[in-house]
C-alpha cells in the first residue's frame, strides 16, 4: 500500500520504518529538517535499540522522508502520529493533532478512497474531531472519500521495534466498513507474522517467534482510544501499588522481592510491573494519567484510584529522598552522585523522569548532584538549565568524592562497576540502590553501606 506517516517523532518514526520494512511505499512528513536529514541518511532522530540499522536498510527500499505533504493524494492511509503534549491544567494539548487533520483535509484527492488513522495518544472523541476537520477543509463528507479510524500505539521505549513487530494486541477502531478492510490488509503480516529474515535479525526477534500471535481487536473508535488511556493507567497503578507495598516492607521487616514474587505466581495478578523503583515518569504514564484524570473530572466521574497513584508516585520519590537524609541526617553541602538520568533504560527520553524530581529536591536540601546516564545527559542538561547538576562522563566519575550513590535507572551497564575503586574515591561509601540491581554483588563485603527500597535492612 501506500502510507504516509505525520510526524518523525518517536512513534511516526517506528511505525513508518515497520510499515516501510513490510514492503509499504511510505512517506514519512516533518516540519523539522534536522530530522529529516538524520532519516535520509538511515540515522534515526531518537535513540531506540536497533533503528538505526532498521531505517538503513528501509530509506534505500521504501521509505521517503520530507517536509511535502503531497502525499496525501495518492495515499491509501495516512497515519497522525504526531505529539499530544500536555496543557497546564493537565488536559491534552491538540494543537499539532489540528493541524494535520486541516494539512490532510487540503491535500485529500476526493476521487479516491483514503483511510485516516489516529496513531498519537489522544482523549476520546478525538476521531470525530479530526474528521470534522478533514470535511471543512476537503470540503467532502466522511465516508465519501475518507474515514478516520483509531489505532492506539503500544510502544514501549527501549523494546519499541519487538513491540512493533510482535504486538500482544491490535487495536482497531473503525466506524467505516472500508476502514476495516484497508487496516486488515495493512496489518496482515503482522497477524501471519510473515517478515523479512533481514528485518527479524535487526530486532533480534528470533526469542519472539514463539509468542502467541497478537489479538486483533476490531471496536467502535470512542473505545479505541479510551484502551491506551485505561492500559497506561493500569500499569501505573499496578507500578505505585508494589512500591506502596515496598515502604511498607520496610516497617514490617518483609522484603519486597519476595513479596512480589509470590503475587506474580498467580495468573490473576502477574510479574510484570512488580518491580519496585523510586517511580514511574516518562513521556506517557504521567501524561496519560493527568489526562484520563482530568476527563473523568470533567465528566463527574473522577477516577479515584488513578488519583491514588498519582499521589503515591510523589510519595514514592520522596521516599527515597527521604532515605538519604536518615543516613546522612543533613544533606546540605552533601554530594549525591546520581547514577540515571532517563526514565528507563535503553531510551535517550529524560521526560517526566523521577531523577528531575528527586534531583530537584536534592538541591533544595542543598546538596551537590553529580550525575551519569549514558543517552539522557544531552537532553537532561538541555531541559534543565536550571539545575546546577555537574554531568560526568563515567559512573564512577560521578561517585568520585561523593557522600551517596544513588542509582535511579538500572542500565545494562551499570551493573558491572569498579567497585575497589569507587570503595576508595568516595567521600563515604553509601550507596542507595532504588532498582535493587546490585542486591547480589555482595557490596557490603567490600566495604559499602548498601540499601535498596523495600526491605529493613542493607542488602548483601
Amino acid at each position: 500500500m501506500r502510507i504516509v506517516c505525520i510526524g518523525a517523532g518517536y512513534v511516526g518514526t517506528v511505525t513508518a520504518a515497520a510499515f516501510a520494512a513490510l514492503g509499504h511505499e511510505t512517506i514519512l512528513v516533518d516540519v523539522d529538517e534536522r530530522k529529516l536529514q538524520a532519516i535520509q541518511q538511515g540515522r534515526s532522530p531518537i535513540y531506540e535499540p536497533g533503528l538505526d540499522q532498521l531505517l538503513e536498510y528501509v530509506v534505500t527500499r521504501h521509505l521517503t522522508a520530507t517536509a511535502s505533504m503531497e502525499g496525501v493524494a495518492e495515499a491509501d492511509a495516512v497515519f497522525i502520529c504526531v505529539g499530544t503534549p500536555e496543557n497546564a491544567d493537565h488536559s491534552v494539548n491538540l494543537s499539532y493533532i489540528k493541524q494535520a487533520a486541516i494539512q490532510i483535509g487540503n491535500h485529500l484527492n476526493p476521487r479516491r478512497f483514503t483511510v485516516i488513522v489516529t496513531k498519537s495518544t489522544v482523549p476520546v472523541g478525538s476521531a470525530d474531531l479530526v474528521s470534522s476537520l478533514i470535511e471543512a477543509h476537503s470540503r467532502t463528507k466522511s465516508g465519501s472519500c475518507f474515514t478516520v479510524v483509531s489505532n492506539p500505539e503500544f510502544l514501549r521505549e527501549g523494546s519499541a521495534l519487538t513491540d512493533v513487530f510482535f504486538p500482544d494486541r491490535i487495536v482497531i477502531g473503525s466506524a467505516h466498513p472500508r476502514g476495516s478492510t484497508v487496516m486488515k490488509q495493512l496489518y496482515r503480516n503482522f497477524m501471519k507474522r510473515t517478515f523479512d529474515p533481514l528485518v527479524m535479525d535487526m530486532i533480534k526477534g528470533k526469542e519472539y517467534r514463539l509468542k502467541p500471535k497478537p489479538v486483533y481487536l476490531e471496536t467502535d473508535p470512542k473505545s479505541a482510544e479510551l484502551i491506551k488511556y485505561a492500559s497506561n493507567a493500569f500499569l501505573a497503578v499496578k507500578i505505585s501499588y508494589i512500591n506502596e507495598i515496598a515502604r511498607l516492607c520496610e516497617a514490617l521487616g518483609s522484603n519486597v522481592s519476595e513479596v512480589a514474587k509470590g503475587m506474580g505466581l498467580d495468573h490473576r495478578i502477574g510479574s510484570q510491573f512488580l518491580e519496585v523503583s523510586s517511580g514511574w515518569g516518562g513521556s506517557c504514564f504521567p501524561k496519560d494519567t493527568a489526562e484520563l484524570l482530568a476527563t473523568s473530572t470533567k465528566y463527574d466521574r473522577e477516577l479515584t484510584i488513578v488519583r491514588a497513584a498519582v499521589e503515591a508516585n510523589q510519595r514514592m520519590m520522596e521516599h527515597v529522598v527521604s532515605k538519604l537524609k536518615q543516613r546522612m541526617k543533613t544533606l546540605q553541602g552533601k554530594t549525591i552522585a546520581v547514577l540515571g538520568l532517563t526514565f528507563k533504560p535503553n531510551t535517550d527520553d529524560i521526560r517526566n523522569s523521577q531523577a528531575i524530581v528527586i534531583i530537584r529536591m536534592l538541591e533544595e536540601l542543598g546538596a551537590f548532584v553529580q550525575a551519569h546516564d549514558p543517552k539522557g545527559m544531552p537532553g537532561f542538561r538541555k531541559l534543565h538549565p536550571e539545575l546546577s547538576v555537574r554531568y560526568c562522563e563515567h559512573a564512577e566519575e560521578a561517585a568520585a568524592h561523593a557522600d551517596a550513590l544513588l542509582l535511579l535507572t538500572h542500565w545494562e551497564e551499570y551493573r558491572t562497576l569498579p567497585w575497589e575503586r569507587i570503595r576508595a574515591s568516595m567521600r563515604r561509601p553509601y550507596i542507595l540502590d532504588t532498582r535493587r540491581l546490585w542486591s547480589g554483588v555482595g557490596l557490603p563485603r567490600l566495604g559499602f553501606r548498601y540499601e535498596t527500597l523495600g526491605a529493613d535492612h542493607d542488602a548483601g
